[in-house]
């Protein structure tokens, strides 16, 4: 061209190798966009119809704020992923004890692991005596305990050392006709008392755990004294130790909240940890997500558990991913955690049991078992998919055995 040098023809050559290839890596960048979707749970209304023992009012519909699931290059199907023995998706339904569903599933899958063994656990018989030793220390305390439907992981295993556990057609706390539990009004019913007993200031710790065994043998049943295995009777306590044969001291919840010191036990600081239980082993989210990454590879499953009240969450979509319109992935570290943990938008909401992987485009996604409502109202009811960003920014804490992490647990 006339007037140009050799010289410009390459620099305006260099100019548009460098315009095209922006323009391709842009093109690659993911940006996610939110929509406004009616908020449903068709699962949870077959459960409040089924319940026909109790009025509800139907729910006007109402819009969420949900990230548009889309265009997120997801798997399809729970049979995409690695993932290990799990007895089938099972539902809480109108209970908040996803504590104990979550950690039972886990202990069930560690059975199998150990000894190749099939067994379906009661969660009610865990769930009866924790209301108990929840009644137990708030007459202790002089009503300064909570005493709610929530707890931990680790209150699984608590219980199991003091009480045993039983298998699931022992103990269902199911009363004959009902298909789904409901604690609602028996909470509601326990809650009332407890706060009678604090008003008139009556504090007879034999006479408020009678009182609450009394609700509780109304509504759930009255755990058996015994059960007979294989023709032989045993408490529950014998069948933890010689059917189950789970150790409950060989399990360790690893938590990392950055406010805490590291590689030390610490107080998990919420309230569904109303016994102020001080065994939670703190790491940094590094260490927190490459243990996990490592464990679920080696065949080790966990129950899991964090915040299920994000824009990337859905049932009906059935997975969980984080908005890049919330955080960049680059920029999900401690801080980023503790800062959502500290202004209450990152909580304690959910157990559940994290029994599978798959690897996409260099990110694991996590197969999650839930009892939850929510999951039910996909085409893969009962589990969640979960990606690896979700994990490391909203999941606080994990339960599993102590020899999948015996290298951090020695760690100073």
């Amino acid at each position: 061209m006339k007037g140009y040098s050799m010289k410009h023809t390459v620099y305006l050559s260099l100019f548009l190798l460098l315009f095209i290839g922006t323009n391709l890596i842009a093109q690659n960048v993911r940006k996610d966009k939110g929509i406004l979707i009616e908020s449903k749970n068709e699962f949870m209304d077959s459960i409040k119809k089924t319940l026909a023992s109790y009025e509800r009012k139907d729910e006007p519909a109402k819009k969420t704020f949900k990230l548009d699931f889309s265009t997120i290059n997801a798997p399809t199907s729970p049979s995409d992923f690695t993932q290990y023995w799990h007895t089938p998706p099972v539902s809480q339904a109108m209970t908040n004890t996803c504590w104990c569903f979550s950690t039972t599933s886990y202990l069930e899958t560690e059975v199998y692991r150990l000894t190749k063994r099939k067994l379906k656990l009661s969660e009610m018989h865990t769930v009866y005596w924790e209301y108990v030793e929840k009644t137990r220390r708030f007459i202790r305390e002089r009503g300064n305990s909570a005493f709610a439907e929530g707890s931990e992981a680790n209150a699984v295993t608590r219980i199991w050392k003091m009480y045993g556990v039983l298998p699931e057609d022992a103990f269902t706390g199911l009363q004959p006709g009902r298909v789904f539990h409901d604690h609602s009004v028996m909470y509601n019913e326990m809650r009332t008392y407890l706060q009678s007993v604090k008003a008139a200031n009556a504090w007879d710790e034999g006479a408020a755990i009678a009182a609450i065994k009394s609700i509780m043998d109304h509504y759930i049943g009255t755990p058996p004294a015994t059960v007979v295995v294989d023709g032989k009777k045993m408490t529950a306590k014998e069948y933890l130790e010689k059917i189950v044969r789970i150790n409950p001291d060989d399990y360790v919840d690893i938590l990392s909240i950055a406010n805490q010191p590291l590689h030390q036990y610490v107080e998990y600081e919420v309230e569904d940890n109303w016994w102020h239980s001080k065994e939670y082993f703190n790491v940094t989210l590094d260490e927190f997500m490459s243990t996990l990454k490592k464990a679920i590879r080696d065949g080790y499953t966990v129950s899991i558990g964090g915040d299920v009240s994000e824009a990337g969450i859905d049932g009906h979509a059935g997975m969980a991913v984080v908005p890049t319109f919330d955080i960049p992935p680059d920029y999900i570290n401690d801080d980023a955690r503790l800062f959502r943990f500290a202004n209450g938008t990152t909580g304690d909401d959910h157990g559940i049991h994290l029994v599978g992987y798959k690897e996409m485009d260099g990110k694991d996604w996590y197969l999650i078992k839930d009892s939850g409502s929510g999951c039910r109202n996909n085409n893969h009811p009962g589990y969640y998919f979960y990606h690896e960003d979700y994990v490391k920014l909203k999941m606080l804490d994990f339960m599993i055995h102590k020899d999948a992490v015996k290298d951090l647990l020695g760690k100073k």
